[in-house]
């Protein structure tokens, strides 16, 4: 609670926080257009590899172009501007900057500039939670090891959830499920870059006058981003994913208790501490009344009478027996807060929510029968979805990791809402960021998928 003042100190010592930004998309944006409001917070370089887009980012939120004309990170530190990029080489060789947050998106690319980051020394704040769900405790491993802090974005739901799932334990209440409320049909599973505009009800117009990328917008339609940030969030949190995937049953804020309950006392969770989503939708889509579209949850239960009844005096919304209770956060403004993750490693030594086990993974599952010599196209394309489901299954089965099927070629013929294996696939390119996930899996390896094997 006292970020601020600590940055405070910092910028009345002439040391101000030196931030470095890999990825000038909308999350990137979100993340320029605060910074600049920040006293002592140092924005010295933005990296993409397109530098028009990048000024463009810079020029939308509203930076004077004198703020981001500097010609090398030396200069944007002397004179207090931003040196713009298409060189993470360049922006890691700044000895100043301490902390990199990685926005691309891309988990074969986040995965890299994550490696290179902690080995030039530099705390991660990771906003590619499709790099994280893939590799992070691996990670957040080496981070450690050299004194540095890996961490979730806060502002994303992953850590917010996360930061939820905290208080409650600290406490010390049970934690019977976490998530976050979600705009989810079935019928979207499907859905393509071609379709997806529609389940928005967005017009052409509007979706020209926008910086959106059609395969991250259906990266959240099909469910695929779900399952990644719950993935996630279990290997943050401590948590499990349910055993076949996400359930995404619909819930409004008067429900969150009855419904993310253990189904031994009425409610939908098979057990005790799983994560799932909160739809915002009922199947037939009709709209859920007092629903967390935008937010997180955490549910808990009471450990004896008296807490259940404080549970009661203070007006806590319970599932009707009393026992189980919720707490949530409405809304999420994702990049607009992480400034937040960069203050809390660079002053405090802290992570706003960190993979520390490998217990949920996010897996390919095809969209579609597909034949030998088909590509996959990753997350919010034509071609697979994401299950959310447990990491000892994941590796039972031999499941391809969502973050690895990038133009990857089938050599045998799947059928759909298979899950696919490493078996099924050629994996010829990017074998660096594989050989980094079977080091995470190895590292990792939760018993019951050794006993399993």
């Amino acid at each position: 609670m006292n970020l601020h003042s600590l940055l405070a100190a910092r910028a009345a010592a002439g040391r101000p926080v030196r931030v470095g930004l890999i990825g000038a998309g909308k999350f990137g944006s979100m993340v320029l257009s605060q910074a600049q409001r920040i006293a002592g917070y140092h924005m010295v370089a933005v990296a993409d590899l397109n530098l028009g887009k990048a000024r463009a980012s810079l020029e939308r939120v509203g930076w004077p172009a004198e703020r981001y004309g500097a010609k090398s990170a030396g200069e944007a530190i002397r004179e207090g501007t931003t040196f713009v990029t298409d060189d993470v080489a360049a922006m890691l060789a700044c000895e100043e900057i301490e902390c990199v947050i990685e926005a691309t998106g891309h988990p074969i690319a986040g995965t890299r500039h994550a490696l290179a980051a902690i080995e030039a020394g530099k705390h991660v704040v990771m906003v590619n939670v499709e790099a994280d769900v893939m590799v992070g405790p691996i990670l957040a491993e080496k981070a450690r090891a050299k004194g540095l802090v890996y961490s979730m974005a806060y502002g994303d739901q992953p850590a917010l959830i996360c930061e939820l799932v905290d208080w409650a334990r600290a406490s010390g209440f049970e934690v019977t499920a976490a998530g976050k409320g979600m705009n989810f049909e079935p019928r979207y599973r499907y859905s393509t870059p071609d379709t997806v505009w529609g389940f928005f009800g967005w017009t052409e117009e509007e979706v020209a006058k926008g910086d959106f990328n059609p395969k991250m917008y259906n990266s959240f339609t099909d469910g695929t981003k779900a399952a990644i940030e719950m993935a996630a969030v279990a290997n943050g949190a401590g948590l499990d994913c349910p055993e076949d995937g996400l359930a995404f049953p619909p819930a409004g804020l008067h429900d969150l208790a009855k419904v993310f309950r253990p189904a031994v006392d009425g409610g939908r969770m098979a057990r005790s501490g799983l994560v799932d989503i909160a739809a915002s939708q009922e199947p037939d889509g009709r709209e859920v009344l007092n629903n967390i579209r935008y937010g997180v949850f955490v549910t808990f239960k009471a450990h004896n009478e008296y807490t259940r009844a404080c549970f009661k005096q203070y007006g806590l919304l319970t599932d009707p027996s009393g026992w189980y209770g919720s707490m949530w956060r409405p809304f999420h403004i994702i990049g607009l807060e992480t400034s937040i993750s960069v203050l809390s490693a660079v002053l405090r030594g802290e992570a706003t929510g960190s993979s520390k086990e490998f217990r949920g993974d996010a897996v390919a599952t095809a969209k579609k029968d597909m034949q030998p010599g088909e590509f996959l196209d990753g997350e919010g394309g034509y071609a697979t979805w994401a299950n959310a489901i447990p990491a000892a299954r994941s590796l039972a089965l031999g499941a391809l990791p969502m973050g690895l099927a990038h133009n990857v070629r089938l050599k045998r013929a799947i059928r759909k809402d298979q899950i696919v294996t490493y078996a099924d696939v050629d994996l010829v390119d990017d074998l660096d960021v594989a050989a980094v996930r079977r080091e995470m899996e190895d590292r990792f390896r939760p018993v019951t998928a050794v006993a399993a094997e």
